[in-house]
C-alpha cells in the first residue's frame, strides 16, 4: 500500500510538472509571439527606427535602469518589461500607442523616475516601458514670458534654460532639479514658489497629448475637460502628455535664503510649534519649510534636528524686517544669503550654490532606497502632541518627515480649479520617509512597516474624511488596488478621495469620456464606469 501510494504521489508530481512546463512554454511563445506582431507593427507605421529595447540586448538593463530611482524596485525578483521603447520624436508615441491598444500590450510611461511605488516601470503582468527621457526639449519664449517643455525633461534642465536666457523669469515647479516634468506637472507639482504662484499645474496654460487613438491634441482640440484632469490627475490615466506650455513667473533679480538647524537640546521642539502657526501666515514671497531628521550627536547619543530652510523673493534687508516682525527666532542676518534665483534653486536642492548653473544641464538620478506617504494637517497640533510625535520620530530612527506650508496664493486658488483639492484651510503637508539605515538595495521591510506604524500614530493629526494625500507620492496602502489597473470605481474611490476629494468624480467623467476601454491605467489610476 506504502509503495502504491508513493508510485501515486510520483505520477503527481510528474504530471503537475509536466503541466506547468507546457504552460510556461504556451506562455512564453505567446509572449514571443506578442514580441513579433507589436515589432512588425512598430515597423510597418514608423519612417524612421524607433529605439527598442529586449532583455537581449546589452543596453538594456541600463536603459531600465537609467531613470529607476527606487532601489527596491530593481532586484531580480522584480517583474520585467519585455520591451523598452525609447521614442526620439512625437510619431514614434504615436505609434506605441496605436500598436499596443491594436495588440492588446499593457503600456507603461514614465518621463524621470521620480516614482515612489514604481508604476511607470513596474507591473504584475507582462508590459512594455515607453521612455519620454528623449523627448526632453524646452523652448523659452523671454518676450512672451512663456515656454514649451517635453514631459522628458527634467526641472533641472527647465530652470538652466530660463536662466540661460533671462534671469527675473521662473517657474514654480520642483525643488529637486532631478525630477521628470512629465510626472510632476501630472500630478499638480509643487516647489518653492507654491505659496507665492500656486502649483505647476496652475501655470499651465497649453499642452500636447496623444490619445488613445493616437492622435496629438493640443487644448483647443483635446476640450477644457479633458485639459483640467491632465494639470493634476495623476500621469496613465488619459493619454501621454508630450509637451507642456508654461506661463513663466517674475521672480527679482535678487532673492535671500537662509538655512537654520535646531536640535532637541537647542529648542527645536517650541520652534516647530511655533512654526506651524506662523509660516502659512507669511508674506506669499516668504516661504519656510522644515525637516526633521533623527541622528546621532557627538557623544553618541540620538536626537531631531530640525532644518528650517527658507527662500525669500526679495533682499536680505526686506526679509530681516519679516522676520523681525514673525519669526524672530529665526531672524539672524549671518544665516541670510542673497543670490539670484538660479542659485537659489542649487542651494535648495542642496547643490554648491556658486557652482556654475551648467550642473543643471542633466544631472544624473539619485539612486534612494525608501517608502514615502503623505498627509496634510488642517488644524495646529498642540506642544504636548508634538512632543509624542518627536519621542515617536526618536524611536523610529529610520524616518524622516519634511513638512511644506501652505497658505498664500494656494489658500486663493479653488479646489476645483485643477484636480489637485488641497488648497484653502491647509496649514501643512506632510512628507514621511522611511529608509533601512542608508543601506542600497535592502530587501528588509521592516522599515517599510516601521512607517506604517508611524503613519497610523499621526492619525488624530492630520486630515479627516477624507484622510487626504498627494498624488505624486502614489501609496499602494491607501486602498485597494487590483491587477493591471482595472480596479472598480467602489475600490479606486476609497484612494481617489484622498488624492483628489471632490475631484474625484470629474475625473472618473473624463476619463469615461476619453479612454472608456481603459487602456491607459496603472494600479491606480482613474477607472472608466465604461469598462
Amino acid at each position: 500500500m506504502k509503495q502504491a501510494n508513493m508510485r501515486t504521489s510520483f505520477l503527481l508530481l510528474v504530471s503537475t510538472l509536466l503541466s506547468f512546463f507546457l504552460l510556461f512554454s504556451k506562455s512564453s511563445a505567446t509572449l514571443s509571439s506578442t514580441h513579433g506582431v507589436f515589432l512588425k507593427c512598430i515597423s510597418l507605421h514608423s519612417d524612421i527606427s524607433t529605439p527598442i529595447y529586449t532583455p537581449k540586448n546589452a543596453n538594456y538593463s541600463s536603459v531600465l535602469q537609467s531613470t529607476m530611482a527606487m532601489l527596491r524596485f530593481n532586484t531580480s525578483s522584480t517583474p520585467k518589461p519585455f520591451l523598452i521603447l525609447t521614442p526620439l520624436k512625437e510619431s514614434h508615441v504615436q505609434i506605441a500607442v496605436i500598436c499596443s491598444r491594436k495588440h492588446g500590450i499593457q503600456m507603461k510611461v514614465r518621463s524621470g523616475g521620480h516614482d515612489f511605488e514604481g508604476l511607470s516601470y513596474v507591473s504584475d503582468v507582462p508590459f512594455i516601458i515607453v521612455d519620454l527621457s528623449n523627448l526632453r526639449e524646452v523652448d523659452v519664449d523671454v518676450k512672451g514670458k512663456i515656454a514649451w517643455v517635453q514631459s522628458g525633461a527634467t526641472t533641472g534642465e527647465l530652470y538652466y534654460e530660463i536662466a540661460k536666457k533671462s534671469n527675473t523669469l521662473a517657474f514654480p515647479a520642483a525643488i529637486c532639479t532631478t525630477v521628470g516634468f512629465g510626472g510632476f506637472i501630472s500630478g499638480g507639482g509643487y516647489g518653492a514658489m507654491l505659496r507665492r504662484y500656486g502649483t505647476a499645474g496652475d501655470n499651465v496654460i497649453d499642452a500636447r497629448i496623444v490619445d488613445v487613438h493616437g492622435r496629438i491634441l493640443d487644448r483647443k482640440s483635446m476640450g477644457e475637460g479633458l485639459f483640467w484632469a491632465i494639470r493634476g490627475g495623476g500621469g496613465g490615466s488619459f493619454g501621454i502628455v508630450l509637451s507642456w506650455k508654461l506661463k513663466l513667473v517674475l521672480v527679482p533679480p535678487t532673492v535671500t535664503v537662509f538655512r537654520v538647524d535646531k536640535t532637541l537640546a537647542e529648542g527645536a521642539l517650541s520652534l516647530v510649534h511655533k512654526w506651524q502657526d506662523i509660516a502659512h501666515r507669511l508674506p506669499q514671497e516668504l516661504i519656510i519649510f522644515l525637516s526633521l531628521r533623527v541622528h546621532a550627536t557627538t557623544t553618541g547619543e540620538k536626537t531631531i534636528t530640525a532644518s528650517f530652510r527658507s527662500l525669500f523673493l526679495g533682499d536680505a534687508k526686506k526679509l530681516k524686517i519679516v522676520m523681525d516682525a514673525t519669526f524672530p527666532e529665526l531672524s539672524h542676518s549671518k544665516d541670510f544669503i542673497e543670490m539670484s534665483w538660479i542659485q537659489s534653486v542649487l542651494f535648495l536642492d542642496g547643490l554648491p550654490f556658486n557652482s556654475s548653473i551648467d550642473i543643471l544641464g542633466r544631472l544624473p538620478q539619485a539612486k534612494s532606497n525608501f517608502k514615502g506617504k503623505s498627509d496634510y494637517v488642517r488644524q495646529p497640533i498642540s506642544q504636548t502632541d508634538l512632543e509624542l510625535i518627536l519621542k515617536r520620530l526618536l524611536n523610529d530612527e529610520q524616518n524622516t518627515m519634511v513638512f511644506m506650508p501652505y497658505g498664500g496664493r494656494m489658500s486663493e486658488i479653488s479646489e476645483s480649479k485643477t484636480p489637485f483639492p488641497h488648497r484653502n484651510g491647509t496649514l501643512f503637508k506632510i512628507l514621511y520617509i522611511a529608509a533601512p539605515n542608508g543601506e542600497q538595495g535592502a530587501t528588509s521591510d521592516e522599515y517599510i512597516n516601521q512607517l506604517r506604524r508611524m503613519y497610523e500614530f499621526m492619525t488624530p493629526y492630520v486630515s479627516k474624511s477624507p484622510r487626504e494625500a498627494y498624488v505624486n507620492y502614489r501609496d499602494l496602502d491607501l486602498g485597494e488596488t487590483s491587477k493591471n489597473g482595472t480596479a472598480s470605481y467602489s475600490q479606486a474611490k476609497v484612494w481617489g478621495i484622498k488624492y483628489f476629494k471632490g475631484n474625484f468624480d470629474r475625473l472618473v467623467y473624463v476619463k469615461t469620456k476619453v479612454d472608456p476601454d481603459n487602456f491607459f491605467r496603472t494600479e491606480q489610476s482613474i477607472p472608466s464606469i465604461a469598462q
